[in-house]
């Protein structure tokens, strides 16, 4: 390796050791979980491609992480426009005929060598810098937000939302929705704003269920959630078959690669959507609690980033917590028969390339908000006092 890239590698080292170690601890290490048990999931019927594909995508994630955390912070309020201005042209190419549907939900674009890109993932990482971006300025001076920009903020947020849902994405949406209440409110908007949106967000919820916004298998799943008797042999048949896995486990669980619902192939798409039901099943109680714990200790860590960083550091870390908190508790609660099936990753854990890059590309971003305050600390502490 030539000197400049010792060099290079030794300042992203620096940069991890000194003001994330923790977070990056946490996340490796819930993605490495992920990997054996998308393996435990996928190996009878698969054996151990699936497991190798996760490995990829965690190696590409964590070198964007490392990326993304070296970049200038004024490099990343620059470039804000230009990465939702992609994400944007990715869900719209979705939804045309280059969008690939797969389970009623036309959200992937097929790629060479048999991979797929999900842009709504990567949206999430767009949607967090390109409002901040866009409402930073006046949060630094400690000013409320005009209605004006308020209202160019949720044109921003609404617009992906309407072509994640025209895929249809429920879950995403959602995801998204949350994300943008919460960094819209925290950069100073009128609490009348808030309020609105969230009534309306409680009007799109009702609708969804009773108009044909969504898909029939969508629909189906949103039914099956407050009758599983109504679609016995599809969604029914599946939340069912994840609480006998779950409960199974016990305290301790069966073991690894010893679960029988997981090994015998009763729960479809086990690998992605009901990722945690294999913790539940073969790790117990103990493991399955353990995830949630890591993803607890991230979601925390960035709200900790948060509140030591500036205006647009703040509400980027903020809105990855919403986005992996809000996320990791529809994934949990649909295993555990508490939320409707909608979809969603279980992120870091569950199988699939552009959840698992996009994950890390928000822990690169937190990466750079802690960089820049701990730099900002120091400049503090060796500054000479007036």
């Amino acid at each position: 390796m030539p000197p400049g890239g010792r060099g290079s590698l030794r300042r992203v080292t620096s940069t991890w050791l000194q003001n994330d170690l923790g977070l990056l601890i946490g996340a490796l290490g819930l993605s490495l979980v992920g990997v054996v048990l998308v393996w435990s999931a996928t190996r009878s019927s698969a054996g151990g491609s699936a497991a190798l594909k996760q490995l990829v995508a965690l190696a590409i994630g964590v070198g964007c992480a490392a990326a993304v955390t070296r970049l200038d912070v004024r490099t990343v309020r620059a470039v804000a426009p230009v990465v939702y201005v992609l994400a944007v042209l990715g869900l719209a190419a979705v939804v045309s005929p280059l969008g690939s549907t797969v389970n009623g939900s036309r959200s992937w674009i097929r790629l060479p060598g048999g991979t797929s890109l999900q842009p709504s993932e990567f949206m999430k990482v767009a949607l967090a810098v390109g409002l901040a971006m866009l409402l930073a300025e006046r949060a630094e001076r400690g000013l409320r937000q005009r209605h004006r920009d308020v209202v160019l903020a949720w044109v921003v947020a609404g617009i992906p939302v309407l072509l994640v849902l025209a895929q249809p994405d429920l879950g995403s949406a959602l995801v998204l929705v949350a994300m943008s209440v919460v960094i819209i409110a925290a950069a100073g908007a009128p609490w009348l704003w808030t309020a609105a949106v969230l009534v309306a967000g409680a009007g799109a919820v009702a609708a969804a269920f009773l108009t044909p916004v969504l898909s029939g298998y969508q629909r189906n799943r949103l039914r099956a959630f407050l009758d599983p008797t109504l679609d016995p042999q599809g969604i029914g048949y599946q939340t069912r078959q994840v609480r006998i896995a779950i409960g199974s486990g016990g305290l301790g669980g069966q073991g690894l690669f010893e679960g029988r619902q997981t090994q015998g192939g009763f729960i479809p798409f086990q690998e992605t959507d009901f990722v945690f039901s294999v913790a539940g099943e073969e790790l117990g109680f103990l493991g399955a609690a353990g995830v949630v714990l890591l993803i607890g200790f991230i979601v925390v860590r960035c709200i900790v980033v948060a509140r030591r960083a500036d205006a647009f550091g703040r509400l980027v870390a903020t809105g990855v917590a919403v986005w992996l908190g809000v996320q990791a508790f529809e994934n949990v609660g649909m295993n555990l028969g508490l939320m409707p099936v909608t979809g969603l990753p279980l992120p870091f854990v569950s199988s699939g390339g552009s959840s698992l890059i996009a994950s890390w590309v928000a822990i690169g971003l937190v990466g750079n908000v802690a960089s820049v305050s701990a730099q900002g600390r120091r400049h503090r502490i060796v500054s000479p006092t007036a």
